[in-house]
C-alpha cells in the first residue's frame, strides 16, 4: 500500500524543504484552520521587520502552517538568536500601530514591474509562472494582486484579518535553511518559524507542548533509553539495539495476533524487483521518483516501496474460486522509499521500513463487511494504547488510476461501510492514493498532537491492471477487489510515535526490559540470576543489574532507564525465594514469591493494558 510516512514537526537541526512546489501551491496560504488568516497576516508583519531591519533582503513566501507560520528569506547574512528577539520587537510595533490590511490588483505587466522595480526576483518567478500557466490553459492572465499594512506591500491573494492589531499574541521560534521551491538545486533560503494564537493561554500551552516535545524527542530517548541509533554510513535506516529489538518484537506479536483474529495468513515478498512489475501496477509512472532504481543485468529494477502488486502476484499463481475469497493476507516486507534528505525526521520519515501490512482480495459483494472488519481491526490493535481514532474519507486525487466510475463506486462503498458501523467521519476531498480512495485513521498523543496512522484503501485498479480473476459461483470468472491496510503504519514511524507519546515510559506489556534484578551484593547474584530465570520462563524480559553501582544507584538508573519494575534482592529474599517489587513510580510493593511474581507480572503482560 502506498503509505504516507507522515509530516514531522520543523526541525531546526535539519534542512527542510517547503511543502508547496507549484506556483499555486506557492500562492496557496492556508492549513486549513479557523486561525490562518492571523498566521498568515503575522508573516507579513514578520516579513515587514525583516526587510525594515535588513535592507536588500529578497522575500520567498510566507504562508500560514499547523499552528503557526513561517516565512523564506534571502538575507545578506546569517541570522542569529538576537535577530529574532529584535525582529519580534520590530514586529510587537507594527501590530501595536494598527495597519489596516489593503487589497490592490494591479495589471499583470504592471503587477510584474512593481516586484521588478523592487528587486524581489522570486515574486518575479512566481508571476512569470503564474502567466506560463495561463497560456497553457488558454486562458488570460489574471490581475496581480497585492496585499499593503503600513510600509508593506507583499504579493499576495490572502486571506488577511483586518489589521495589524487583530494579531493574537506571537512567538518567533527558530531558524532552518529551505531550499527554494523544494529544489536542492535552488539557493537555500532561511526560512523564520513563529506561532501565533487568538490568546496568551492558547499560547503558553502551545510553547509548554513544545518544549515538552524536546524533552521527549524520540531521537534523544532513543539514544538515552539504547534503542536505536542512526548513522551516517546508512542514513535514515535506524540501527536496532537490543532493547530496541525486544520493543519491535512486542508490538509485532500483538499485530500478528490481531491478524490472527482477523482470519489473515503471513506471507513474505522479494525487496528487489524488476520494472515490469512497476509498470504493470503504475508505479514506474507515478511513484519513481520515490524508489530506489538500479541496474540488474539486462534489467532494470527497484527495491520496493510497497508490498501490494506482489501479492497480486502470489493471487495469480493458482486459480481461484469464489470459495477461496476472501484472501487475507498479511505481509511484514522491508521496504524502501528514496526520501529526499531534506524530509528526513528521525523515525517519522526514513528510507528503510517494515509495515504490518494487509491485502484483502475478495469478492465485491464482500467489500462492506471487510472494510468493517479492518475497522474492528483498527480498534483493536489501538486498544492497548488508549488510542482514540478519528477517522476521515479520502477521496480521488487529480492524478489517479481509473476511471470517475469506479472511483464513485469505491468511495461510496467506503461510505457505507462507515455509515454501518456508525463511525463519524470528515471529507478529505482530493486526498486519496492515486489507485484509490482511502479511510485515514488519526490518533492523538499525550501533547496534544494529530497523528495520521492507518489507511484502509480499497482498490479496483490493481485486479485490472494484473488481470486478476476467480470463478464465479454462477459460472464464468469475475474481476475480484483488494483493500489494504497497515495499522501501525510503519514500525519505525509508529515506535517514534510512542516513544514520544509516553516519554520512553512504556506500557509494561511491551516495555523493553520489564524488570530489572537489583542485587545488593555481590553474593546475591547467583540467587539473583535464578530468579530472573523463573521470570523469563513466563516469557518476561527480565535483566539483572550486576554492575558495581551501589543498591540506590542501580535503582535510579532503572528510574532512568523507566523499567516499569525493580526487584531489589538481598539474604532475606534469597533465603525466602521473595522479592519486593518497586515500581517506576516509586511504590513500594510487598513481597512476594517467586512463582507467585511470576504468574501475576505474566497476567498483567497479557492483559496488555494501556497504563
Amino acid at each position: 500500500m502506498a503509505e504516507a510516512q507522515g509530516q514531522a514537526p520543523p526541525d531546526e537541526e535539519v534542512l527542510v524543504a517547503p511543502e508547496r512546489g507549484s506556483v499555486e501551491e506557492l500562492l496557496d496560504a492556508s492549513a486549513g484552520d479557523p486561525l490562518d488568516p492571523m498566521r498568515h497576516s503575522a508573516a507579513h508583519v514578520m516579513a515587514e521587520a525583516v526587510m525594515d531591519l535588513f535592507p536588500g533582503t529578497k522575500l520567498g513566501i510566507g504562508p500560514a502552517i499547523a499552528d503557526g507560520f513561517y516565512y523564506d528569506f534571502e538575507l545578506p547574512r546569517a541570522l542569529t538568536p538576537d535577530d529574532l528577539a529584535a525582529i519580534e520587537a520590530r514586529m510587537a510595533a507594527s501590530v501595536a500601530a494598527d495597519h489596516a490590511f489593503v487589497r490592490h490588483e494591479l495589471p499583470p505587466e504592471e503587477g510584474r514591474a512593481f516586484f521588478v522595480e523592487r528587486g524581489q526576483p522570486y515574486k518575479v518567478e512566481i508571476l512569470d509562472d503564474l502567466g506560463v500557466a495561463a497560456r497553457a490553459a488558454g486562458r488570460p492572465m489574471p490581475p496581480v494582486t497585492t496585499y499593503e499594512h503600513g510600509p508593506f506591500i507583499d504579493l499576495c491573494r490572502g486571506p488577511h484579518v483586518a489589521s495589524t492589531g487583530r494579531i493574537g499574541p506571537f512567538r518567533l521560534l527558530s531558524v532552518a535553511g529551505a531550499y527554494w521551491r523544494g529544489d536542492e538545486k535552488r539557493p537555500m533560503l532561511q526560512r523564520i518559524y513563529g506561532t501565533v494564537w487568538a490568546t496568551q493561554e492558547e499560547l503558553e500551552r502551545y510553547l509548554w507542548r513544545r518544549e515538552e516535545a524536546k524533552k521527549r524527542d524520540h531521537r534523544k530517548l532513543g539514544r538515552d533509553l539504547d534503542l536505536f541509533s542512526f548513522h551516517a554510513e546508512s542514513p535514515a535506516a535506524p540501527f536496532w539495539h537490543p532493547r530496541g529489538m525486544a520493543l519491535w518484537r512486542a508490538l509485532e506479536a500483538w499485530s500478528r495476533q490481531v491478524r490472527l483474529e482477523g482470519g489473515f495468513v503471513e506471507v513474505r515478498t522479494p525487496a528487489v524487483v524488476r520494472k515490469e512489475l512497476w509498470e504493470t501496477s503504475g508505479h514506474w509512472a507515478l511513484y519513481r521518483e520515490n524508489m530506489f532504481v538500479f541496474e540488474d543485468g539486462d534489467h532494470l529494477s527497484g527495491l520496493k516501496p510497497m508490498n501490494c502488486p506482489e501479492s497480486m502476484l502470489i493471487f495469480r499463481t493458482q486459480v481461484r474460486s469464489y470459495r477461496d475469497l476472501p484472501m487475507r493476507l498479511a505481509d511484514y516486507s522491508w521496504l524502501f522509499r528514496n526520501e529526499r534528505t531534506g524530509a528526513l525526521a528521525g523515525m517519522f520519515r526514513v528510507r528503510q521500513l517494515t509495515q504490518d501490512d494487509s491485502h484483502v482480495i475478495c469478492r465485491d459483494d464482500q467489500v462492506i463487511e471487510e472494510v468493517n472488519l479492518a475497522l474492528r481491526l483498527v480498534r483493536r490493535q489501538y486498544g492497548p494504547f488508549g488510542f482514540e481514532p478519528r477517522f476521515k474519507l479520502a477521496t480521488r486525487p487529480e492524478k489517479k488510476l481509473g476511471t470517475d466510475e469506479f472511483w464513485e463506486m469505491a468511495e461510496g462503498k467506503l461510505a457505507e461501510a462507515l455509515h454501518g458501523a456508525g463511525i463519524a467521519y470528515a471529507v478529505d476531498s482530493g486526498g486519496g492514493a492515486f489507485y484509490a480512495p482511502k479511510i485515514d485513521v488519526f490518533v492523538e498523543d499525550a501533547l496534544g498532537r494529530e497523528w495520521q496512522m492507518a489507511t484502509i484503501q480499497l482498490d479496483y485498479q490493481l485486479p485490472q491492471r494484473f488481470e486478476l480473476e476467480y470463478r464465479a459461483a454462477a459460472g464464468g470468472v469475475e474481476r475480484p477487489v483488494v483493500i489494504h491496510y497497515a495499522i501501525y503504519g510503519s514500525f519505525e514511524r509508529f515506535i517514534g510515535i510512542i516513544t514520544e507519546h509516553y516519554a520512553g515510559a512504556f506500557p509494561f506489556w511491551c516495555a523493553p526490559v520489564q524488570a530489572v534484578v537489583v542485587p545488593i551484593a555481590d553474593r546475591h547474584l547467583d540467587a539473583a540470576g535464578e530468579l530472573a530465570g523463573v521470570l523469563r520462563a513466563r516469557g518476561l524480559r527480565v535483566e539483572v543489574d550486576n554492575s558495581s553501582n551501589r543498591m540506590q544507584n542501580k535503582i535510579r538508573l532503572a528510574q532512568e532507564q523507566k523499567v516499569p519494575y525493580m526487584l531489589v534482592f538481598g539474604d532475606r529474599e534469597a533465603e525466602a525465594r521473595t522479592a519486593s517489587p518497586r515500581t517506576r513510580g516509586g511504590e513500594q510493593q510487598p513481597a512476594v514469591g517467586w512463582e507467585e511474581l511470576a504468574e501475576r507480572l505474566a497476567e498483567e503482560a497479557a492483559a496488555r493494558r494501556p497504563d
